[in-house]
This record gives structure tokens, sequence and C-alpha cells, in this order.
């Protein structure tokens, strides 16, 4: 074998494998709708989006997350900070199976930029084993007064489906 084809193939794997994690990572949002919270004269109105998300690795479950969306001259140019503020709501809409093997019992499922600077909304899933359910933190990795503000949902799973974990 070729050295530069030994050097290069492993390099190529793990480029290959970090590509597949970020796509996976960078789910695209859904928009559901919105609603108008403020009036902005230039510029688009400050709204609360809601975007739906399905779970990449769990087909039949899709989150809700609303949150607040900045309007006005910097909400339209992207350079407003939106709140660190998130509501999360996930059902089944579909009969549930896995997709991908195993499931951590702790994975970060989605994550959106909300700002050019640091902050993101996450959506982090957790397998609670014992009560066959999946549960579904939001927040936000800027941190508010040293506590990061949250919301958390639940989806049970049926007991005959058995929930494959690492």
């Amino acid at each position: 074998m070729n050295p530069i084809h030994r050097i290069a193939r492993p390099f190529l794997r793990t480029l290959g494998g970090a590509l597949l994690l970020a796509a996976t990572l960078s789910a695209h949002a859904e928009v559901v709708g919105d609603v108008d919270t403020a009036f902005k004269l230039i510029g688009p109105d400050h709204k609360i989006v809601v975007e739906a998300y399905d779970d990449p690795k769990v087909a039949g479950v899709t989150c809700y997350v609303s949150r607040a969306k900045t309007g006005g001259v910097s909400g339209a140019l992207g350079f407003a900070t939106d709140k660190a503020e998130a509501s999360i709501a996930c059902r089944q809409v579909g009969p549930v199976s896995f997709n991908g093997g195993p499931l951590p019992l702790r994975e970060e499922v989605f994550s959106e930029r909300l700002s050019i600077l640091f902050k993101r909304l996450r959506v982090v899933r957790m397998v609670d084993t014992k009560r066959s359910a999946l549960v579904y933190l939001t927040y936000s990795d800027l941190l508010i007064d040293g506590s990061p503000k949250n919301s958390i949902t639940a989806v049970a799973i049926d007991r005959g489906t058995p929930i494959p974990v690492k």
C-alpha cells in the first residue's frame, strides 16, 4: 500500500465520521408557525417561533420547540441575540423504531446557533430504561445568573418495544 494511502485513509474515515456526526447534530428544524409579540417599525417583528425536529435515531418521535426570535434591523441582519429561553414538547407521532443501533444513555440530538457568538440552543435525549421513556431536555449554553434556563419533556415507549442502549 502506498504510504500516502496509509496516512490518508484513517484521516478520511475520521473526516467522514465527523461530517456524519455534524449532519446528525445539525438536524434541520421545520417551522410549524410563529406569532408576533412586538411590532417593529423597521425590520421584522419580535416573535415566538415553533419548530419541529424529528429525532434522527428514533423514528416516530418529533420534538416541538418554541423560542423567542428577535426582530428589528439587528434580527433581520442576524446580529441580534435571542433570549436564552425555550420550551419543548416531544410526542410520539407514529410507530416508534430505533435507527442506527443502540442509543447512548445521553446524547445531544439537535443544536442550533442562536447568535453569531457563543449561544446555541441544544436538545439532549436521555434514556430512562427503568420507566421505558425517552427524556428530552432543551437549554441554551449561555449561562444566566449561573444557571441555564431549560425545559424538559418525556415520551413513554411501549414496554413491548425495548429501547436499545449502549
